[in-house]
């Protein structure tokens, strides 16, 4: 398996994930993992992180269908540092979404609480009419649409929290899901041709280390939204 590295010093790994490959091993995970490629490239990393035997060096995710930038430590200092960083909301990320339909506004902020759904634990949610939620917590993303279509809009969403699933969840909140998120957007959710899973991709990721660098990586798009957006703008 080859996943591109963007950048590599003596504290950090940036990566650009590909879409279909899981971060972590899990109960539900099957094939290979960013994980198996970290301890094959850099098993330095096996013994760094909360917990190393199942998320060696990994201090946030992407989900298995959401391409994109990834920073994973290969120290403990600087996995305690990141770690803070993102807990402390210093982290800035951006995200492209090819979402369904045409947001009223251009620009926007969505502040609505997530929590666990109660009928399905497994999904997330906001409270809505009949949709009940459990242990809601601030979820704020705010987003900018960069071009429109007629069916389908190319969205820059930047979070302000760290929810799970927090961008597909707010996007599905205001009418507009991912294209092809089936979990959230629902069976019927659109879909462009040749398309075959969310089209979510985790442009770029900054941050600043405590002694003064600052750094900030890009990861292109995969092919496969590079084929969307020809389709269908």
């Amino acid at each position: 398996m080859q996943i591109q590295t963007i950048y590599l010093d003596k504290d950090v790994i940036v990566l650009n994930k590909p879409p279909g490959i899981s971060v972590h091993p899990g109960s539900s995970v099957s094939g290979p993992t960013v994980v198996d490629f970290l301890l094959e490239k850099f098993p330095e990393v096996k013994a760094v992180g909360d917990d190393p035997k199942m998320r060696p060096g990994i201090v946030h995710r992407l989900d298995k269908d959401t391409s994109g930038v990834m920073v994973v430590s290969r120290n403990q200092k600087s996995f305690e540092k990141l770690k803070e960083l993102f807990q402390k909301r210093l982290v800035e990320k951006l995200y492209w979404a090819i979402v369904c339909g045409r947001p009223k506004e251009r620009r926007g902020v969505i502040s609505l609480p997530i929590g666990r759904v109660i009928k399905n634990p497994l999904k997330r949610g906001v409270e809505e009419n009949k949709r009940k939620i459990r242990g809601a917590r601030e979820a704020v993303t705010e987003y900018k649409v960069l071009k429109f279509g007629k069916h389908y809009s190319l969205v820059e969403l930047s979070p302000k929290t760290g929810r799970m699933h927090q961008l597909r969840v707010h996007l599905k909140a205001i009418g507009h899901p991912v294209v092809c998120d089936k979990i959230y957007g629902g069976k019927n959710v659109c879909c462009p041709d040749g398309a075959d899973r969310q089209m979510l991709h985790a442009r770029s990721l900054s941050f600043s280390f405590p002694e003064g660098r600052r750094l900030h990586f890009e990861a292109d798009v995969p092919q496969d939204f590079t084929v969307a957006l020809r389709r269908v703008f």
